[in-house]
């Protein structure tokens, strides 16, 4: 009988299960989808059960590819920062609100207030608090919701809560973690103090585990809704932006994994913390033990080339609705998409600017741009908001020499090229990169149950599979064109706020 590693990823847009033998091999996968709402401007919510719903279907699908496999562990990964609010008895109060919700301005800044000030609030946790970290996100709801939150008694990320739907055990792991805002990254610990500095019951925050640890097995109840057998132990996983850098085989300083899904992640792992002085590069723990993660969000990547199909679909563009149609177009333009520059802030931002009121836009837009200049610019803008967010780890004596491109957006060599032209170093994917946080989370599964001795072994096994050199003349015009683009949000701040008054709301 083969045996693999189950990992399994709670995404935004949909679930992933992948099925891993300990050989490193890829035996199955299987994605379920399922949909969010957003109830009002800047709000993002989703309702758990269609989590737990597109887990079932995605494990089911692919565990149909592979009859008769023993599995030895479950991985778990998913989108970060989520608040999934749970009663006494486990129930869900209300719909989850997610990674890129921008509701909490106001409690970002009590927060802040209330630790001391950004600088001691970085001091206790390593980061500041972002509006889409869960932090911010339970004050909301102690100020907002103030009925709900009296009955809440346990927050649980996204893929935690899949995990007690598993195991019944409440339980995050470190990199999760270090994404509410609320946890002493350099310790490896809950912020207590700041907790209780915020007026939040520190007893609301589960048990945290390193993220290679057993952190419970599948229950008889869960056993029956996955169709799985009981006991099979289930590891901490990661949070996915975390974990997907195991998954490229970023492991080494001097190596960068860029990430392009639904948001854009550029990441480095380091042997020690680096301090970020005003906290716009996030400082994770990393799911090795003795590693930490430098990171950067940008919320706009691969959504801003959803947003362009839907552009075009509503335009009646069908015959531009395919993504590869659109790469076709941009890659028949030309470096710099001449003179067309995009700020894909769509959705607000996080890195460099931490601002939910950003806006998207097209700069130097003429009559001679067509559907394959705004494609490309489009592109483009994604990976200078990756060189912003470099330029700013330069700053921390992060460098990086190679990167691993991973995503979605990671099947695409158009894209992958820019990034190698504007950084001037290779892009490499590797084997199982693409598959996002649910081939992290197996490898991780596999150092629990000691298939690999750690971390650093698991990402020994990952294989190369595409390499993409540097152009120096593109790389020579994307950089003349990066010293405009990084002018334009300072000099747009003003207009941005402004188009976000009340009279041009919905």
């Amino acid at each position: 009988m083969a045996s693999a590693l189950l990992g399994i990823d709670i995404g935004t847009s949909g679930c992933k299960a992948l099925l891993l033998s300990i050989d490193g091999d890829i035996l199955a996968t299987s994605t379920a989808t399922y949909g969010l709402s957003q109830p009002q401007v800047g709000w993002t919510e989703q309702d758990p059960s269609l989590w737990i719903e597109g887990a079932r279907k995605a494990v089911a699908q692919a565990m149909a590819q592979c009859p008769g496999v023993e599995l030895l562990c479950v991985g778990l990964s998913g989108q970060m920062h989520g608040l999934t609010p749970l009663d006494a008895n486990g129930e869900v109060l209300r719909p989850a609100i997610l990674w890129n919700d921008q509701r909490n301005a106001a409690e970002v800044t009590e927060i802040t207030k209330k630790a001391g000030g950004l600088e001691a609030l970085i001091a206790q946790t390593g980061n500041r608090m972002l509006v889409g970290y869960t932090g911010g996100k339970i004050v909301w709801m102690k100020n907002h919701e103030p009925e709900l939150f009296s009955r809440l008694r346990h927050v649980l990320n996204p893929k935690d809560y899949l995990r007690f739907i598993l195991t019944g055990e409440m339980a995050t792991e470190v990199s999760d973690a270090s994404g509410t805002g609320l946890f002493d990254v350099k310790q490896r610990k809950w912020a207590t103090e700041l907790i209780e500095q915020i007026g939040i019951d520190p007893s609301l925050l589960p048990r945290c585990y390193e993220s290679h640890e057993i952190s419970g097995r599948l229950s008889a109840t869960g056993a029956q809704l996955f169709g799985l057998p009981a006991g099979i132990p289930v590891a901490g996983g990661g949070g996915d932006s975390v974990i997907q850098t195991i998954g490229s085989g970023v492991i080494a300083p001097g190596e960068l994994q860029t990430t392009i899904g639904t948001a854009g992640i550029l990441a480095a792992a380091l042997d020690a913390p680096a301090p970020s002085p005003d906290g716009r590069i996030q400082m994770f723990c990393n799911v090795a033990p003795d590693k930490w993660h430098a990171m950067g969000v940008s919320l706009n990547a691969g959504g801003a080339m959803g947003w362009l199909r839907s552009v075009l679909s509503q335009a009646g563009q069908q015959d531009a609705l395919d993504f590869d149609t659109i790469v076709k177009a941009a890659a028949a333009s030309r470096p710099g998409a001449r003179g067309l520059l995009f700020l894909p802030y769509l959705n607000g931002e996080r890195c460099p600017h931490p601002d939910p009121l950003a806006r998207g836009a097209f700069v130097g837009l003429t009559a001679r741009h067509g559907s394959g200049d705004i494609g490309r610019a489009v592109m483009e803008g994604v990976v200078h908001a990756f060189y912003d967010m470099h330029e700013l780890m330069k700053y921390m004596g992060i460098e990086g020499t190679l990167i691993k491109a991973s995503g979605g957006g990671a099947k695409s060599a158009l894209w992958r090229q820019m990034q190698a032209d504007l950084f001037g170093c290779d892009v490499v994917t590797t084997e199982g990169a693409a598959e996002g946080g649910a081939f992290g989370a197996a490898l991780v599964a596999g150092v629990g149950v000691g298939i690999w001795q750690d971390a650093t072994q698991a990402a020994g096994i990952l294989r190369e599979l595409t390499r993409q050199h540097a152009d120096n003349a593109a790389g020579e015009i994307y950089r003349k064109a990066h010293d405009i683009y990084r002018n334009l949000y300072p000099a747009l701040t003003q207009s941005f706020s402004a188009l976000n008054n009340q009279a041009f709301a919905d």
